[in-house]
């Protein structure tokens, strides 16, 4: 196997473990309005589309399929043009997989992996904890170490790309996203950390813009696993990025670093997992390990952190492997330990009410009116996003363990375990 630093990878070893098909049923029927095509869904905002999704459920009630997962994984599927992806791989990392699962019936269409050799990861972080994106043609996923990849509808491997090494105690777990004809990845952590912009269409690089690290602690207790989001702010769309410091905005185009808002860094860790959330005008940021959270305001030049930092809380927060999501001027966020439901006040950081649960490390989703939060325990509660109280709806039990923000499209949800995959529709 060849492989160039930095560009496209020559003969990379690929094990194909598919079930063949008629090429008739691979033609890729494009992106549509209901797909669910990236992590946190089709904006990156954490809101799907449609109304008519199920409020409740359980093990013999609204189940459509059900099916086993050979091994566990954090990576939340997609859903697009009657698929659904999703990163998989074995315990000691040394096969990372991408699944194409058929929607109607959770039969398995295809397998793509790639082998890699020894790696680190964290037991609570297994190897496979990446979202892949899609456009409806393409299908892209990243496996840390491993590489960037990208497969066309029919499983054929289109290019893959070596990124370099990324080695942490905590394992990866930042996602790619799609925005037009670009790959936009946060890669990290690791000894080098650097947000790129690649060709969608032939995985080349077309800018890299790295992030230094210049605090004091040591590289087990720096980094972020954060997925970037893009946001149109002052006319242009930029990439949003919550790095293990401080919230960063990049030129979509040129990926010259534009403006900054420093706030991330905790007086143990500079560690972030959540993803940045993005509403009007307005952003929220939260560091992990009970860290700094923050709000501010979008746009500017430079060091923003003076003119434009709404409000910043240094300590006594609950540790933020979730991402929440932002309805008006409200945060609704889940919380991992105390494990809590919150709702706070986007322009005053002032907590408006906050509901005791189990640990919630998937991110938080609104489809059709009601948020829905699902615990580490496989408990989905639903809720309304009333910030004057917290006011459930339903609370669905599930076997299983799970880490993993479920897939919300065309009124079916898709939820992953550590053991299995469900479609859960009425």
């Amino acid at each position: 196997m060849t492989k160039l630093r930095g560009g496209l990878t020559v003969g990379l070893a690929v094990i194909v473990a598919a079930v063949v098909w008629p090429a008739a049923i691979f033609a890729a029927p494009g992106a549509n309005a209901g797909d669910w095509p990236q992590f946190r869904g089709p904006d990156g905002k954490g809101t799907a589309v449609g109304e008519d999704y199920p409020l409740t459920w359980g093990p013999e009630k609204n189940i459509k399929w059900k099916i086993d997962l050979a091994d566990p994984g954090a990576g939340s599927p997609i859903v697009s043009g009657g698929r659904v992806f999703l990163a998989s791989a074995t315990e000691d990392g040394r096969q990372r997989s991408l699944l194409c699962i058929d929607r109607n019936d959770g039969m398995l269409l295809w397998t793509r992996t790639v082998e890699f050799g020894e790696d680190i990861t964290h037991s609570k972080n297994p190897f496979g904890s990446t979202t892949p994106a899609t456009d409806g043609e393409h299908v892209v996923v990243w496996h840390g170490s491993a590489g960037l990849h990208c497969y066309d509808f029919a499983g054929k491997p289109l290019w893959s790309r070596d990124l370099g090494e990324f080695k942490h105690i905590w394992g990866y777990g930042s996602s790619p996203i799609l925005y037009k004809d670009k790959v936009l990845l946060q890669t990290g952590p690791g000894e080098r950390v650097f947000v790129t912009a690649i060709d969608l269409a032939s995985g080349k690089t077309l800018w890299e813009t790295d992030e230094p690290y210049s605090g004091d602690k040591s590289p087990d207790d720096v980094g972020s696993w954060s997925t970037p989001v893009v946001a149109h702010v002052d006319g242009q769309p930029q990439v949003i990025c919550a790095m293990s410091t401080r919230v960063n905005a990049y030129d979509l185009d040129s990926g010259d670093l534009l403006w900054w808002c420093d706030g991330l860094n905790g007086s143990n860790y500079d560690v972030v997992s959540s993803s940045p959330l993005i509403g009007d005008g307005i952003g929220f940021a939260m560091a992990d390990l009970r860290g700094p959270a923050m709000g501010f305001k979008l746009g500017g030049s430079g060091d923003v952190t003076a003119s434009n930092r709404l409000w910043h809380v240094e300590k006594r927060n609950p540790s933020s492997v979730g991402t929440g999501v932002m309805v008006g001027r409200h945060i609704y966020r889940p919380n991992s330990g105390p494990g809590t439901l919150e709702c706070l006040d986007a322009e005053t950081g002032e907590s408006l009410w906050k509901s005791r649960a189990r640990d919630h490390w998937a991110s938080m989703v609104l489809a059709g009116g009601h948020l829905y939060a699902l615990s580490q325990r496989g408990t989905t509660v639903v809720l309304k996003p009333n910030p004057q109280a917290y006011e459930q709806v339903a609370s669905n039990e599930l076997d299983g363990v799970t880490n993993a923000t479920p897939a919300f499209s065309e009124g079916e949800i898709f939820l992953r375990t550590e053991e299995h995959l469900y479609c859960i529709g009425k």
